[in-house]
């Protein structure tokens, strides 16, 4: 008898086909094609990335939101990457329509760079996991392995821009809490790994996330080898248009420095 598909954890290659899956390609393809970079993310590049002769490298690049957007503001030297071959694809097609050169799209497991040579030959000056790429990687320590991967990758002094949901959201503390009583009687969704962990369905196909703390983000980040720099809130950072309001939640940007 095969396993219920519905009582399996949730692993990385769930994550990979959920990506490669039509709605979530059309979901993001359409993000990058109508969306383009954010005001809060392009306020972090400018501040932290003043050099658009910097080498960069993006993690969970999708359908090439951030890395077209990159090129748009001069940045000629990005490397970006995902998973999900279904959007790699998409992201070459939308530089191509654009007449953009220069670019590099890859194929890539963000927990296991050293198996992609044009990757882990390289040294970056930077490296981006926005719209909360790294937290759909399940399992803290594979999250790790990513961020330790990502930091071997970087030269020293390189800053790191990722996003998180924030778990202690003061509009969520009640849901949470419930939550928690439903870990502690083991009736939680026996899909999931972890304490913080969702996976759900929308009309944009099927998401895991991870919400962290502030607490597990720090630790995580010095488990690493990253220094905490700076964070806030996307509606600390921009008053964003109704497009990426309508595309994602508010969302916490963390910085860190190799």
């Amino acid at each position: 008898m095969s396993p219920d598909p519905n009582l399996s954890k949730v692993t990385g290659a769930t994550v990979r086909d959920d990506f490669n899956a039509i709605n979530t390609v059309l979901h993001y393809t359409r993000a990058a094609h109508f969306i383009g970079l954010w005001k809060s993310e392009l306020a972090l590049i400018q501040r932290y990335f003043p050099d658009v002769n910097a080498r960069l490298l993006e993690a969970g690049c999708g359908a090439g939101r951030v890395a077209v957007g990159l090129w748009h503001q001069g940045y000629r030297d990005v490397v970006a990457f995902d998973f999900a071959s279904e959007l790699v694809e998409q992201a070459e097609n939308l530089a191509q329509e654009q007449g953009i050169t220069g670019l590099t799209f890859l194929q890539a497991d963000a927990t296991r760079l050293d198996q992609c040579p044009a990757i882990s030959d390289l040294s970056f000056d930077g490296v981006l996991f926005m719209f909360n790429g790294l937290m759909q990687i399940p399992g803290r320590e594979s999250r790790r392995q990513a961020m330790r991967a990502l930091h071997r990758a970087c030269r020293p002094g390189a800053p790191f821009i990722y996003t998180t949901h924030d778990r202690e959201d003061p509009a969520d503390l009640k849901e949470w809490a419930k939550e928690a009583a439903r870990w502690a009687k083991g009736e939680q969704n026996p899909r999931l790994l972890e304490f913080g962990d969702r996976y759900f369905t929308d009309d944009t196909g099927n998401t895991f996330m991870h919400l962290p703390d502030r607490k597990e983000v720090l630790e995580d980040m010095a488990a690493t080898g990253w220094t905490h720099v700076f964070d806030a809130t996307r509606n600390d950072l921009a008053s964003e248009t109704p497009k990426v309001r309508n595309f994602s939640d508010n969302c916490r940007f963390w910085v860190a420095r190799k």
